[in-house]
């Protein structure tokens, strides 16, 4: 099926198999990395992106369906050499360990602080269920959601 996705806004003509994934689209096709593959059983949160805004799992969409619609990964965020609010925070707190998960947290947490500049920890853990931390870094990311949200209120 040929269609045209809206990655990082840009857009990318593909022929697609009817069955491939997002995340196959993305690491195998566009050559966009970022985005992790792990589990690929929706249980770890690796390969999240944005589709509209709202945090997705990249496993278990089939990309075929997304034509039309804006797809955001972890690469689409700095803009040049500047870091996205939410990306900056992450490293000044010191989030970042193995940083498997972190692309996945970080889209999350943006999509979170799309709608809400002051999440409550219960509003962030709800953010981010489904999203694993191997090195159980969770106090530092929460604490990097809170600063990322400061740092975007601030603007």
């Amino acid at each position: 099926m040929l269609i045209t996705l809206s990655i990082n806004q840009k857009e990318y003509p593909l022929d697609l198999c009817g069955h491939e994934t997002l995340l196959e689209v993305l690491r195998e096709r566009i050559a966009l990395t970022g985005t992790k593959t792990a589990c690929e059983d929706a249980e770890c949160g690796a390969c999240t992106v944005l589709v509209n805004g709202k945090a997705v799992l990249s496993c278990l969409v089939l990309a075929g369906e997304l034509a039309g619609q804006e797809i955001t990964t972890i690469e689409g965020l700095a803009t040049g050499e500047d870091l996205h609010p939410v990306q900056q925070a992450f490293l000044e707190e010191g989030a970042v360990q193995c940083g498997f998960c972190i692309p996945g947290m970080i889209l999350a947490s943006k999509a979170l602080l799309d709608k809400n500049t002051e999440p409550s920890d219960d509003e962030i853990r709800k953010a981010l269920d489904g999203n694993l931390c191997r090195c159980a870094g969770y106090p530092r990311i929460f604490s990097a959601v809170r600063r990322a949200g400061e740092k975007i209120r601030e603007k």
